[in-house]
């Protein structure tokens, strides 16, 4: 088992540091390139979503990621925000045309289909979101 966090600024800006972060977890673990490109999308989609809207919200995201066995934990935390749960999001017309599609939701839509499990857990008192994300890995 083996276990990194760090925190980064809540800015769409700091995703490179997170890459870079992910990337090295990933080179130490040896992670196959497919797994490893799969959690930084879905990094980068629940990152940037946090970013751009969770109401309120602190000046850092945290990002934390374990491997145990063949899963990989991903954890992110969003400080001081109003809860919003990633899986009561609305599934988009997928199969839609662009023309009767609207913006909104592909991306949480990508990240569930992505993964193993998402769960959410909201601490009111402190105002803070939990999102974590298991994967399995690739053998």
């Amino acid at each position: 088992m083996t276990a990194v966090s760090g925190e980064f600024r809540r800015e769409i800006e700091a995703i490179g540091e997170v890459f870079a972060f992910l990337e090295t977890f990933a080179d130490g673990q040896e992670i196959d390139e497919k797994t490893a490109f799969c959690i930084n999308l879905v990094v980068e989609e629940l990152f940037t979503n946090m970013v751009r809207h969770n109401e309120g919200g602190g000046d850092r995201i945290a990002v934390s990621i374990e491997r145990r066995n063949d899963r990989l934990l991903l954890e992110l935390v969003d400080f001081d925000v109003e809860p919003f749960d990633p899986k009561t999001a609305e599934v988009p017309p997928v199969d839609a045309g662009i023309e009767e599609r609207r913006p909104g939701g592909l991306g949480i839509y990508l990240v569930r289909k992505m993964v193993d499990d998402l769960n959410y857990h909201y601490e009111a008192g402190e105002r803070r979101m939990r999102i974590t994300v298991t994967k399995t890995l690739e053998n």
